[in-house]
């Protein structure tokens, strides 16, 4: 008597999907906190993506603790601005690049960068020393892009109206 056949699980070759290619810096939408393009700086030595946020206030609202900050997301101008309102994810301790540590909100929002649609976590802080109003760390980034660090804006130049680009005079 023959010992029974077994039937070879099929396997099929999933190939990985097509990552996209992302530059140092890139424009970026959050559409649930503002409709305006921020150009955020690609920061692969940060863990957690963050977002420039003023007059940042933490409060609670039934039980929950709730942001309310301002958005202004075109360098060096106040003129867009857009108040937003959200549920708080929870508390962070992130240190800066400058050693110092700092106990952050952490909210979680959509991502528009070129044909990508993500949800993100993201911690607030004031970065108004900082040359970027927004950061996007390694765990908004993993596995879903790869960077060029010798390259800028790949997904097209998403420049908000009347905000001049670096070096040029706006007459």
């Amino acid at each position: 008597m023959s010992a029974p056949t077994r039937k070879r699980a099929t396997r099929k070759s999933r190939k990985p999907a097509a990552k996209p290619l992302i530059g140092w810096r890139e424009w970026v939408v959050l559409p649930d906190l503002s409709p305006v393009p921020i150009k955020a700086k690609i920061d692969t030595g940060a863990h957690t993506s963050t977002l420039h946020a003023f007059d940042l206030s933490v409060h609670e609202r039934k039980g929950r603790a709730w942001a309310e900050f301002e958005i202004h997301p075109i360098q060096r101008s106040r003129r867009e601005s857009s108040t937003v309102t959200c549920p708080v994810l929870g508390f962070k301790q992130v240190r800066s690049s400058s050693g110092h540590s700092q106990r952050r909100p952490v909210i979680r929002t959509r991502l528009l960068l070129g044909e990508s649609d993500l949800e993100i976590d993201l911690t607030l802080t004031s970065r108004d020393e900082m040359g970027f109003r927004m950061l996007l760390g390694r765990s908004a980034i993993r596995r879903r892009f790869w960077v060029d660090p010798g390259r800028s804006f790949l997904h097209g130049s998403r420049r908000p109206e009347g905000q001049p680009e670096r070096g040029t005079v706006k007459s």
